[in-house]
């Protein structure tokens, strides 16, 4: 993060102040209503916030609450004149630092050599008020109990006086507490979080997609221009420690059989297509197949925001720009075109594309065709669909291109109940696995049974890239079937150890390919008192 981005924000803050005696507060969530169910709480940052999700007493439903320690009069008039000192006092460093870094060493010292001329309150108090500070100054404002909840995946925010929604991996969207009642609060917030991003938001330009520090994605629209209930907010966050294939085994997003298949034919270079529907877990399913990728192989990565994340040294991530200009003008633009028709020049083995949707498919398909291999995420439900997407406009791959894909992984949302409550739970699942033979036809050789939450093998035996496998190493087709059973032992065994990192898998993957033999043997003596 840029200090002097958030020092200029810091000597900001007070934009929207109608005189000098109005005092900045800061913005908090709604009380939470006494003797609401609780269904869960858990810390943020303790002991200043907590999450708590609790049942909706009319709706019956979850929902989430900031749980966040309050400041009383008292409190908030020590406050505001906090925030105007270190306006004062803090000065911008010379040298990039961690803003966090640089709060705790400096304000600290500067609240001690004012606390005289602020009044005597009490030790918890400080505490209370500093948190508060930081979290305004160089945090995410009343935000940024949701940025520390490493559960949610985003954060919606659709105008003044209406509630936030966030997106929890365990409960799905979920209705907050956090309400934004005027427009000051919500338009100071927005332009805070845009100037972090090192962007510009106005009314002249109302309309932002930017990436915030840590790779999280901010999309927002400014005032009334574009938003007739006043400014919006969307932020996609970005997970630093990714969903790997141990995850999704422990999800039942998939099981041992198709995760062993998918790890020997990602590490022999498989051109793949991961399908399905917005929030499906397209991405997550890409980014757990790249840990499987072979480690010496050159992976670039091509993404409008940064999603993927793997353990490869080997790895060039590139993120398109958008332009610079309105309608016609697209000054300084970069987009996944440009992107995938630069990557061919860096002599990539795997060429990756986090969704396509236009022309990039057909250079991407170009060079798939030339020996590169390429994965990507396509909005699609299945195979057939798929096909007919990249073979119209504006993709328009011909299908004389398609044989030179391998995988078709479709993945879907659904609906699961629980056996002791009758209660419906949502689960990602991959629905089918599909070998791609030629242009209409394919051989779809895992599929999952929705009745009993399983996955059944169709044509194993008969596998097309299987078999083109076994006879590129010169095996046999049953010494690929008891290579599979191996690796499911290996699978087993990472899952069993709790081993689900992406570096650690990526670890052991690493040395199972460079000695199989050693690896698997090492790992067999340790089978008996794990697995029963």
């Amino acid at each position: 993060m840029n200090f002097k981005i958030v020092y200029k924000l810091a000597k900001n803050k007070k934009a929207y102040a109608k005189d000098q005696e109005l005092l900045f507060e800061p913005i908090v969530a709604r009380p939470i209503p006494l003797g609401i169910p609780v269904i869960e709480r858990y810390p943020l940052k303790e002991p200043f916030v907590y999450a708590i999700i609790a049942e909706d007493p009319v709706k019956r439903t979850p929902m989430y609450l900031i749980d966040e320690l309050s400041l009383n009069d008292e409190e908030k008039k020590v406050y505001s004149d906090i925030i105007n000192i270190l306006q004062i006092e803090l000065k911008v460093p010379r040298s990039e630092i961690d803003p966090k870094v640089y709060f705790e060493e400096h304000a600290k010292r500067t609240i001690d050599k004012y606390k005289l001329s602020l009044g005597k309150i009490a030790n918890v108090s400080w505490s209370k008020i500093l948190y508060f500070a930081e979290r305004d100054m160089i945090g995410y404002g009343p935000i940024d109990p949701f940025m520390l909840d490493p559960n949610i995946e985003d954060i919606s925010i659709d105008g003044v006086g209406k509630p936030a929604f966030v997106w929890h991996r365990k409960y799905e969207s979920l209705e907050t507490n956090l309400v934004f009642d005027n427009d000051r609060e919500l338009d100071d917030t927005i332009i805070r979080l845009v100037h972090l991003a090192g962007k510009h938001i106005s009314t002249a330009y109302p309309v932002v997609d930017a990436t915030l520090p840590g790779r999280h994605r901010l999309a927002a629209t400014f005032r009334r221009e574009v938003s007739p209930q006043g400014s919006t907010l969307s932020i996609r966050k970005f997970r630093e420690d990714p969903i790997t294939i141990i995850d999704m085994l422990n999800f039942g997003t998939l099981d041992y059989k198709i995760a062993s298949y998918l790890w020997m034919l990602m590490e022999n270079r498989s051109s793949t297509i991961v399908v399905g529907a917005t929030a499906s877990g397209k991405t997550t399913t890409l980014n757990a197949l790249l840990t499987m990728v072979r480690p010496n192989l050159k992976i670039v990565t091509i993404e409008e925001v940064q999603e993927i994340n793997i353990p490869h040294q080997n790895w060039v991530p590139l993120v398109s720009r958008p332009s610079y200009g309105f309608g016609a003008e697209r000054i300084g633009e970069i987009t996944l075109y440009d992107l995938v028709k630069a990557s061919l020049r860096m002599r990539p083995d795997m060429l990756v594309v986090g969704e396509v949707r236009g022309e990039e498919a057909f250079v991407l398909f170009q060079a798939i065709s030339t020996g590169h291999g390429g994965m990507c995420t396509l909005h699609a439900d299945d195979v057939y669909s798929a096909m007919q997407r990249l073979t119209s406009k504006p993709m328009d791959v011909s299908p004389s291109y398609i044989p030179f894909l391998d995988l078709v992984v479709s993945t879907r949302r659904v609906a699961i109940p629980i056996a002791e409550s009758g209660f419906l739970k949502v689960a990602r699942r991959v629905i089918s696995v599909d070998e791609v033979i030629e242009y209409g036809k394919y051989l779809r050789v895992f599929e999952w049974v929705p009745s009993s939450d399983s996955f059944i093998a169709n044509h194993l035996e008969d596998s097309y890239k299987l078999k083109k496998l076994a006879k590129d190493k010169g095996i046999s087709m049953d010494e690929v079937l008891e290579e599979l059973d191996r690796r499911m032992v290996i699978l087993d065994w990472l899952r069993k150890r709790g081993i689900r990192n992406y570096r650690d898998i990526g670890a052991v993957f690493e040395q199972y390919h460079n000695n199989p033999k050693g690896v698997f043997e090492k790992i067999e003596k340790q089978i008996e008192p794990i697995i029963k």
